[in-house]
């Protein structure tokens, strides 16, 4: 019987998984530190897996990798080189991990940007140094399977979102969207403020599309590397819109602040290998997912 311990188990892609996954050796980083070679080591030890689902990573907004690069870099570097390291040494037949579109470069010819395309440029600066901690794992990866003939596996999602994001003070996008406008209707105020110019576009995927993903690539054998990713590609003004609209709050108006940073304009993948791999895979629309997010967090109160 396959023993499948997941890292980062507690995350939002992690607690979406649990549905396709109940079985499955949830961890978080109050189990094992996965920056500690010898708690990676113990890990191995007592959970004894035959499947790796590695999910964990230091993550954050923009500001905040901005100000904290080496934080960044040290975290994931580690985490992300021993928990590959020991696998192999364990002789784990089975691992996947989830990268990010932030692995691509900042800008090239043509988009959506194919898995082909990683390595013909440098990262935004904007968060260059988490970018490249998950794309030397896809190197990491990639020379493992040249060299030991292992499949191990990466996926890299568009952004994502959901009902088990971050709601703090370091949140994604659309987390920290939503919790905006829901303060506005708490305090009826009229209008949201939004740092940058609304112009940049991004591609927006629930996150329990993703787990439906990897679950997927498990029960069918598919080793591809290969993005995950929704056809749309909107502007931060357009999901706002969105957002509001699902949120029932169209009467909130939006006002950009200039001086915050736009980040990367565009970094939109191709999903054309996913659709060719997985021909069933149809992912929520960005109203029904915002609003089903909302909802649920509204009715649970946590926001």
């Amino acid at each position: 019987m396959n023993n499948i311990v997941i890292t980062g188990g507690k995350g939002m892609v992690g607690t979406f998984l649990k549905k396709y996954l109940p079985n499955a050796i949830y961890l978080s980083s109050q189990d094992y530190n996965l920056t500690s070679e010898s708690n990676i080591k113990k890990l191995f030890l007592e959970t004894n897996p035959s499947i790796i689902i590695h999910l964990a990573a230091k993550v954050g907004g923009i500001l905040d990798n901005i100000n904290k690069p080496a934080e960044y870099f040290d975290d994931n570097i580690l985490m992300n080189t021993l928990i590959l390291k020991y696998s192999h040494l364990f002789k784990i037949e089975r691992f996947i991990t989830v990268l990010s579109t932030c692995i691509y470069p900042d800008t090239v010819s043509l988009y959506p940007i194919k898995e082909k395309d990683l390595h013909l440029g440098p990262p935004t600066n904007t968060n260059f140094s988490y970018a490249y901690t998950k794309r030397l794992l896809a190197v990491q990866i990639d020379a493992y399977n040249k060299q030991y003939g292992t499949k191990y596996q990466y996926l890299i999602p568009c952004n994502l979102y959901g009902e088990f994001d971050k709601y703090g003070d370091n949140s994604h996008f659309v987390a920290a969207l939503i919790k905006k406008i829901h303060i506005a209707k708490k305090t009826n105020s009229n209008k949201i403020n939004l740092l940058g110019s609304g112009k940049p576009l991004r591609q927006f995927m629930h996150a329990e599309d993703l787990a439906f993903v990897i679950k997927y690539c498990l029960d069918n054998n598919i080793y591809d590397n290969m993005n995950v990713s929704i056809n749309n590609n909107l502007s931060i003004y357009e999901i706002a819109k969105i957002a509001l609209k699902a949120c029932d709050a169209e009467n909130i108006q939006i006002e950009f602040d200039l001086s915050g940073p736009d980040g990367q304009y565009r970094k939109d993948v191709s999903n054309d290998l996913l659709k060719e791999k997985i021909p069933s895979f149809d992912p929520t629309s960005l109203y029904d997912g915002i609003k089903k997010t909302y909802n649920y967090l509204t009715k649970n109160k946590m926001l």
